[in-house]
């Protein structure tokens, strides 16, 4: 395809539209793909199951009054994009009023919007118009701290007799003196003294991210008239940020998976979620399996699914910190996805995602961002969507979107900053601080959306919050919804695949090749269908270890043009193969 000059995103839409009226409703004609029948269809009891949700970052999505920041009438300009692409729902980082210490997950306000974004009308507006596209919009919830800003604070300060005080986590001491030695996540101690009331407040999170008190039942139930408003107001659902750290016991030690957790869960969802067809994901860095199974038992006592990270984590090894750079451990990755599928598998939900907000481009971090950024891309992609579980995909990661390499200064995340200076008074060299960010920093998600190749990358008319990634000429939406071979439509078409096969949803899974150094290989197995992925994880050809693979079955997807039958995986090659068991010899 020839390129064209200052390509816009929305005459390249247009052009989408008009050819290919099919994927506009994210699926194309089931007969000649093999069409679901009624009793099929029983897997769909749970909308979310053969859901794919799209997370947009608001500030970074799409601006739409040229103040440089991306707002909500800015996503409902999108909504065309994200209904070509073929999602079914929208999980928005948080939009409500905040002062944004820490990009909106400081909440001040749990039933306004912040004026950045736009007016609670404009809210409004976006869940409406998005039903038309058929797209449900999922809220981002901070129920585990507020901001300091927040009415409850400012009154929880006051004196210790104000009933607003006991929303919060308060110790008496003196000033300089401790309650203990915990630490906040972003740095410095998780204790800050106020004077006025000679007590300090805990908080797990920045200063001005005052920890919630879950043990006052007023509080519990403040919280659950608030999310009822806005199921209300037609929600789809909800993510819920750090809930596994609600239930802490700061004497204790105790931050994530406190003794009352899924107790407070239980009563969460009894109070909110269970009176609505919803979806609900929590955050939670600390489940294991087991945790997991009760997070997302199939009873719907707390939650659809959580967010678990042991597959992003891989690189952190005991005695070393988070920042600190290791080898991405290929052979434990593939151990990890096995564990997963296999332990939930009827007994609880998957949430499959490579990349969010806080993580880096995972096309920087496990494929192959130069040379073979489209294949590696591409494999990434195969892999997740061929998963049990609900997919989600971080805006950009459908083109391709890499990390970013800032000075400094340019950097504009809380976390990034405090470690910066932590590191640098610790004697670390800068260079080695700057690998480090580079690699693994939350602004490498957090730059603008790339939409074609004009002024800004088409994100906005004005200057942009933060530096927009210099390769938005060669990557970028209106380059690629046009290409038939482009990484969106790669996704595009994985998304359809899923509407189409149950066995996506309920299919068994099992590793194959376990002990292979190089290929990620899997099946999923229902009574109509066996699905088989097979990707070469690497930059170099490697053999394929599953003898005849024209005996797999039809050839659903690849990220190469040409599907070689031979026994050899070309760099980053994935394919993914159908077989129909009643038709199999």
């Amino acid at each position: 395809m020839d390129k064209m000059s200052t390509k816009t995103y929305s005459a390249a839409l247009k052009l989408v539209k008009e050819s290919d009226s099919r994927f506009i409703n994210g699926a194309s004609d089931r007969k000649e793909h093999g069409a679901m029948t009624e009793k099929d269809k029983t897997y769909q009891n749970k909308w979310w199951k053969n859901a794919v949700i799209y997370q947009i970052y608001p500030r970074s999505f799409a601006d739409s009054n040229g103040d440089g920041i991306g707002d909500l009438k800015g996503i409902i300009s999108k909504l065309d994009y994200l209904e070509t692409l073929g999602i079914d729902a929208v999980w928005l980082s948080p939009v409500c009023k905040s002062p944004q210490d820490d990009n909106g997950y400081d909440i001040s306000d749990y039933q306004d919007i912040d004026p950045m974004f736009g007016t609670l009308q404009d809210m409004e507006t976006l869940i409406k118009e998005a039903e038309k596209h058929h797209i449900r919009i999922i809220m981002d919830l901070v129920l585990n701290h507020s901001s300091d800003e927040h009415p409850w604070f400012q009154e929880a300060k006051k004196s210790k007799e104000n009933p607003y005080h006991d929303y919060y986590v308060w110790r008496d001491g003196t000033e300089g003196t401790l309650p203990n030695d915990m630490r906040a996540a972003f740095g410095g101690p998780a204790w800050e003294w106020v004077p006025e009331i000679q007590q300090y407040y805990f908080h797990q999170f920045s200063v001005k991210q005052p920890d919630l008190n879950w043990e006052n039942p007023k509080l519990r139930r403040e919280i659950y008239d608030m999310i009822n408003w806005w199921i209300g107001k037609g929600v789809g659902g909800f993510r819920l940020d750090v809930i596994d750290q609600i239930a802490k016991e700061p004497d204790r030690g105790i931050t994530g998976n406190g003794p009352r957790l899924h107790e407070f869960l239980r009563e969460l969802s009894k109070e909110t979620f269970q009176k609505a067809d919803l979806v609900t994901v929590g955050e939670a860095w600390g489940a294991d399996t087991e945790l997991a199974k009760l997070y997302s038992n199939p009873d719907n006592s707390e939650l659809s699914m959580v967010f678990q990270f042991e597959h992003i984590c891989l690189d952190q090894v005991p005695g070393k910190e988070k920042w600190d750079l290791a080898p991405l451990p290929f052979p434990k990755l593939k151990e990890v996805f096995d564990r997963w599928q296999t332990s939930l598998y009827e007994k609880g939900w998957n949430s499959l995602f490579w990349n969010n907000h806080d993580l880096p481009r995972i096309v920087s971090r496990w494929g192959n961002d130069e040379k073979y950024r489209v294949e590696s891309a591409k494999m990434l992609a195969i892999l997740l969507h061929g998963l049990q579980g609900t997919p989600y995909i971080y805006q950009g990661e459908e083109l391709g979107m890499t990390n970013i390499q800032y000075e400094i200064e340019d950097y504009r995340d809380i976390e990034t900053l405090n470690l910066y200076r932590e590191r640098l008074e610790k004697g670390y060299d800068k260079e080695e601080i700057l690998r480090s960010i580079h690699a693994k920093g939350r602004d490498n998600a957090r730059t603008p959306m790339q939409w074609d190749d004009g002024e800004n990358a088409g994100f906005t008319t004005g200057k942009p919050w933060i530096k927009i990634n210099p390769n938005y000429k060669e990557i970028n939406a209106a380059e690629q919804i046009e290409d038939e071979n482009s990484i969106f439509k790669c996704y595009q078409k994985l998304i359809r695949l899923r509407k189409e096969y149950p066995v996506f949803v309920d299919g068994e899974f099992r590793m194959l090749c376990k002990e292979d150094e190089a290929v990620f290989a899997y099946t999923r197995e229902d009574k109509d269908f066996r699905l088989l992925v097979i990707c070469n994880f690497y930059d170099r050809t490697t053999a394929n270890p599953l003898k005849k693979p024209e005996d797999s079955g039809k050839l659903l997807i690849s990220n190469y043009k040409d599907t070689d039958r031979t026994g050899i995986l070309r760099p980053y090659e994935a394919r993914m193969y159908l077989m129909d068991k009643g038709n199999a010899t």
